[in-house]
């Protein structure tokens, strides 16, 4: 019997229960997953023990030692062997430097799926089954290791009504077929979903201004951008962007939701819209979140600006927590994602990597 079964079988469960999860029942289960990467990681449990954290002495899930995004590019995360069926998603090797990519295996995608469709039903979707929906991204078969392809396939084949369609190929975008799209939306009154990378929405919204035309999406439509520019695009500021987006498709901004995810978890973050900027993210049951001093590892003081560290129990065969380079600061419900680490912090988190990386190497 696969011995790892009974824990993702745990998980699933947990994923799904309703009404959220206690204090208590959230940090059993991290402890849980972190005894089982802990024993199957050695690269990890060297690295953890250098950070004085143990099986004895990690009590919660804010104990668990982070590891820096960055470790993923040097080295294999995993807890399972790899196996011929594994999916392997890559990061895209453009954000933080370097043709180095990062990699994060998936022996299994039921628990990344559940957690995916599990809180974009209740954060995107909001109730309604199925929505008439486009998808701004090129599908799985042009990028196979893209967990973006994936999360917006998924969304499109278990959220989306019949016609829904992906409108990018390697040829690029194709701006008659989403007019089309648009135009039957607002002739027939119904609601539409438009999702995809924020640097696709630019190159939509420069598209119409060329062209001088514009759309009003009926009522209900809502819009969903993620992932940033990546160089891919002219780059807006948030207030901007999202101002130019709603006047370009008729869609107020409260209906403009962002998803902050990565390559390197199974969960997203979504916020409630975008009338204001920054938005607050947050996250379903099963991820939590701190703010720290990348240097040391200790969460900042309330009310100070920390980067990001992110602990998702779906991330059952890498690792569950993670170190990002994102700055963050502390808001009800939730945070407020403020960008990319630069000077101190930066130099921060490039020491964390250097320190994993040492520990591995031990």
């Amino acid at each position: 019997m696969d011995k790892v079964a009974p824990l993702v079988a745990d998980i699933l469960a947990f994923i799904a229960m309703p009404g959220g999860c206690t204090d208590s029942q959230f940090d059993a289960l991290a402890l849980r997953l972190f005894a089982h990467q802990y024993g199957a990681n050695a690269a990890y449990r060297t690295f953890s023990q250098r950070r004085g954290a143990t099986l004895r002495s990690v009590q919660r899930w804010s104990d668990i030692p982070a590891v820096p995004i960055d470790a993923f590019k040097a080295m294999e995360l995993r807890s399972e062997p790899a196996s011929p069926t594994e999916r392997v998603f890559m990061t895209s090797g453009t954000t933080r430097g370097g043709d180095t990519r990062g990699r994060h295996f998936h022996p299994r995608l039921d628990v990344y799926d559940l957690s995916m469709q599990r809180h974009f039903a209740e954060r995107f979707m909001r109730g309604a089954e199925r929505l008439p929906m486009g998808i701004l991204f090129p599908d799985e078969d042009l990028m196979p290791n893209s967990s973006l392809a994936h999360y917006l396939a998924l969304a499109k084949s278990r959220f989306g009504s019949p016609g829904s369609r992906h409108f990018v190929d390697a040829r690029g975008i194709d701006l008659a077929g989403l007019w089309q799209a648009l135009e039957a939306a607002e002739r027939t009154g119904q609601p539409y979903a438009l999702l995809g990378a924020s640097y696709s929405f630019v190159h939509v919204m420069d598209a119409l201004h060329a062209q001088g035309r514009r759309f009003r999406l009926p009522p209900g439509s809502r819009l969903l951008d993620t992932g940033g520019y990546k160089g891919q695009s002219r780059e807006l500021p948030l207030d901007a962007f999202y101002e130019a987006l709603s006047e370009a498709l008729g869609v107020p901004r409260s209906e403009c939701i962002n998803m902050y995810g990565m390559t390197e978890l199974s969960t997203q973050f979504y916020d409630d819209g975008n009338a204001v900027v920054p938005s607050v993210k947050s996250g379903p049951h099963w991820i939590r979140s701190r703010l720290v001093d990348p240097a040391t590892g200790r969460d900042v003081p309330p009310g100070e600006r920390g980067i990001l560290v992110h602990c998702d129990l779906a991330n059952y065969n890498a690792v569950t927590t993670i170190l990002t380079e994102d700055v963050g600061l502390a808001a009800e419900g939730g945070f407020l994602l403020l960008g990319r680490a630069e000077g101190a912090q930066a130099k921060g988190c490039s020491l964390a990597v250097e320190e994993f990386v040492r520990a591995a190497s031990a």
